[in-house]
């Protein structure tokens, strides 16, 4: 949600099953003017991470959180070195990523990090427009602004670096109708859940917690005031 005057939700929004006041208190928004916003921000679009077994994962997921699996990508379908499950809960969108060949450089990462966080991409309604603003502001930008297309439309990505070997995606899809992105296949749930099982345990993804380095709190906080043009709205000290 981009306006507090909104009185509709967006597409993305309307899947968390959630009123528009209830979705106002679980963010916490804020008194916001598009129009002067160098960086504007629709909604998370995913959580993206890279685990040692995606398969696996995708059912866990699926059969203990609830999640329904959405799209794929993999070797069946082109794409050789890793396999990739979009899996969503309401408006959550989670990607499990996990490498198919030796060198594949998702297994590389995986050696050093383990499961984990690789990418919160970002939903914008302006990717070029983020970028330039992004870099005016110091940040690294990780991927240039391109479109890529399949027979659902186009979709507009760019990316930039954040802490760690976290990254940013940005995600502009309003000219796309496919399941996920151009190279993903539609993949419905396979797995066979318990009688009674709930439709879905969780709506939302409410909020994300980004560890960085000792000593670089502050600078982390001034990069996401300056190039996302981030708000604080609380601060917890031990």
């Amino acid at each position: 949600m981009t306006d507090t005057t909104l009185t509709v939700l967006t597409a993305e929004e309307e899947q968390a099953g959630l009123t528009l006041e209830q979705l106002q208190q679980l963010v916490g928004l804020v008194e916001y003017d598009a129009s002067t916003d160098p960086f504007p921000v629709i909604a998370q679009d995913a959580v993206c991470f890279v685990v040692g077994n995606a398969t696996q994962t995708a059912n866990f997921y699926q059969l203990a959180l609830g999640m329904e699996l959405e799209a794929y990508r993999g070797p069946e379908t082109g794409h050789r070195e890793a396999k990739s499950y979009v899996l969503r809960s309401g408006s959550a969108r989670f990607v499990f990523t996990g490498g198919v060949t030796p060198d594949s450089p998702v297994f590389e990462h995986h050696r050093k990090h383990g499961d984990g966080v690789v990418d919160l991409a970002i939903e914008v309604p302006d990717v070029d427009k983020c970028i330039d603003h992004a870099r005016a502001m110091g940040a690294t930008v990780l991927v240039e602004p391109h479109d890529e297309t399949d027979e659902h439309g186009t979709v507009r990505l760019a990316a930039i670096a954040t802490y760690g070997e976290t990254r940013h995606t940005l995600v502009d899809r309003s000219r796309y109708s496919g399941p996920y992105l151009p190279g993903f296949v539609a993949r419905p749930s396979t797995v066979v859940r318990r009688e009674g099982h709930p439709k879905r345990l969780f709506q939302a993804v409410d909020h994300c917690v980004g560890n960085v380095e000792i000593g670089k709190m502050d600078e982390w906080v001034t990069f996401y005031n300056k190039v996302l043009g981030f708000t604080n709205m609380a601060e917890f000290i031990g």
